[in-house]
């Protein structure tokens, strides 16, 4: 099943037509589309094993694809790869960092790698160890940090080179609440300053808080695009929770609405609806035109897990992982 929400982004910092990758007899991408609309945060979102991680791969230049059409910040990555290289940073569900060196010294190789001048390596990584909180440890081995100071000093040394592209392929996978949420702020940071992020990853919270427009990935295939809110106005189940000071008006909004659910004990009316200004100002329009005071409103739609059940026939997170070959 594919429900397609149209896009039309400005300009395009990533840009993919008819990407298919297989590994042996297992095919992984079945012939996607994406955009990626500059200094915005994309999400891909599905299981393991749904192809997120190859997806990245592909255009971080790390494997080949089979068919497809792919741009990177204009370059295309068949033919550019140095180029396409040259203005992305990658950060994966698990921290490349060297645990025997210490996070200035992981920072000042990274630099190193992209011969940047040593003057300029030193000052960048200083500002870079104070960006993410990081001064305290800057001497200490990454070996003795704790998984989310890891993932930020890999985010770090990301940043090393200063893309303006960033893949972060499911990068608070085993983090806690509290240092997911750090993680976070750090990605809506960057975009704030210009920078473009692809987030790949199997939490549904994370791409609701985070995305601009999400992507949902599975078997292959996209099942579904569009802002997180065009996405949950897919599925049936929203509605609009009144509350009324009386008897009175509850009944004289059910009788004028003509549907919803009625609770004489809370006072409130549930009628349906699907989350959209447009419809909700109908109603309030309507009841305003009969001078019936509503005391509270709620608006409730469904979430992101409900899409993806809908849409794919299992939640998000139960299904059996799979594995991903990566030759």
């Amino acid at each position: 099943m594919t429900t397609p929400v149209s896009a039309s982004p400005s300009r395009a910092a990533i840009s993919v037509q008819g990407l298919r990758k297989s590994f042996g007899d297992n095919l992984v991408l079945d012939g996607i589309n994406l955009e990626v609309a500059v200094g915005t945060i994309f999400a891909l979102l599905g299981p393991n094993g749904a192809g997120k991680t190859t997806v990245v791969n592909i255009l971080s230049t790390l494997i080949g694809s089979d068919a497809g059409d792919l741009t990177v910040s204009g370059h295309d990555v068949n033919q550019e790869p140095d180029e396409v290289r040259g203005v992305v940073g990658v950060t994966g569900q698990f921290a490349a960092v060297d645990n025997i060196m210490t996070g200035q010294e992981n920072l000042i190789l990274m630099g190193d790698l992209h011969h940047l001048p040593k003057a300029e390596v030193r000052k960048r990584a200083d500002g870079l160890l104070e960006r993410f909180d990081l001064v305290d440890a800057a001497k200490k081995p990454a070996a003795t940090y704790s998984g989310g100071m890891r993932r930020r000093l890999d985010l770090a040394m990301s940043l090393m080179g200063n893309p303006r592209i960033i893949f972060l392929d499911e990068p608070t996978t085993g983090l806690d609440p509290r240092s997911r949420r750090t993680m976070w702020e750090i990605i809506r940071e960057l975009v704030k300053d210009g920078v473009t992020i692809f987030l790949t990853t199997q939490y549904l919270e994370e791409a609701d808080e985070l995305a601009d427009r999400i992507a949902l990935l599975d078997h292959g295939t996209i099942v579904a695009e569009g802002t997180p809110e065009e996405l949950k106005r897919l599925v049936p189940g929203g509605h609009v929770l009144l509350r009324f000071a009386d008897v009175r008006g509850l009944a004289s909004a059910q009788a004028l609405v003509g549907e919803g659910v009625r609770d004489d004990e809370s006072l409130t009316l549930q009628v349906p609806n699907d989350g959209s200004l447009r419809g909700l100002k109908s109603i309030l329009d309507r009841l305003d035109d009969e001078s019936i005071g509503v005391t509270e409103l709620t608006v409730h739609t469904p979430d992101l897990d409900d899409v993806f059940l809908t849409l794919t026939g299992h939640p998000a997170e139960d299904r059996e992982q799979e594995k991903e070959t990566v030759k």
